[in-house]
């Protein structure tokens, strides 16, 4: 099957762009933004909205055609984490009936990273979306420790409690920092001999599983995400643990 973009009509090739520039809002500017549409290889542009940010900085809302399409029989999608879930009641039943214990799961939001939304939809007991977080689970010990965490705090408190897994989020992503940061997480466990004790998962909204995989997470949660993927992952690997 052929994909093309389109705006009003069914393959017309509109896309719409948004970006700033560093020069003064002004007819320099919104000519700049027309040809730098055009050298990205889109024809009848048009810039439709452009304002100052600041002095010598200012954004453009453009408009262009594409002829270039997409095959979506070509296209290999990223394996998700889990391709199926169990619901809150089942999540933990499997764990009353098969464990015989409560599961213990430490979650934050690591380094300087201070945006909770991502831990607190996984987490907290109100959740996200009319899904409840781990800590409405009955069967689970969730203890959420918020945002601005140092990993080793993290790792420390996770030891304390005999933690079952580990969840980490991340928000923040400019310049990569979460990779940096996620990387330090892992090195710390590695050094301590603790990266086998844990079920290691980081989420956020540009983390995907291969992604979290080659960090050396054992899975990674991105956009659509709900704590009973996540629980489903800590329930499944625990009981392939204990098989």
């Amino acid at each position: 099957m052929i994909a093309r973009p389109y705006g009003d009509t069914l393959d017309d090739g509109a896309v719409q762009f948004s970006f700033t520039l560093p020069v003064a809002e002004g007819p320099l500017g919104r000519e700049a933004a027309r040809q730098l549409v055009e050298k990205w290889g889109f024809d009848h542009v048009d810039v439709v909205h452009s304002h100052a940010l600041a002095e010598d900085f200012s954004f453009y809302v453009a408009y262009g055609r594409t002829s270039s399409s997409i095959d979506l029989s070509g296209i290999q999608v990223e394996k998700a984490a889990t391709s199926s879930f169990y619901t809150m009641d089942e999540a933990n039943e499997i764990v009353r009936t098969r464990l015989g214990r409560k599961v213990v799961v430490v979650g934050a939001c690591t380094g300087f990273d201070a945006h909770t939304v991502g831990i607190d939809a996984i987490m907290n007991m109100k959740g996200y979306d009319h899904h409840f977080g781990l800590e409405r689970y009955p069967e689970f010990e969730a203890h959420n420790l918020g945002a601005q965490v140092p990993n080793e705090k993290l790792i420390d408190f996770a030891v304390k409690v005999k933690a079952d897994a580990i969840l980490i989020s991340q928000v923040v992503t400019q310049k990569d920092i979460h990779i940096q940061n996620l990387t330090q997480f892992i090195e710390m466990l590695q050094a301590r001999g603790l990266r086998e004790q844990f079920i290691i998962l980081v989420g956020g909204s540009r983390i995907g599983n291969k992604l979290a995989v080659e960090l050396g997470f054992d899975g990674g949660f991105g956009k659509g995400t709900f704590a009973e993927h996540v629980a489903t992952f800590i329930v499944d690997r625990l009981l392939e643990r204990e098989a």
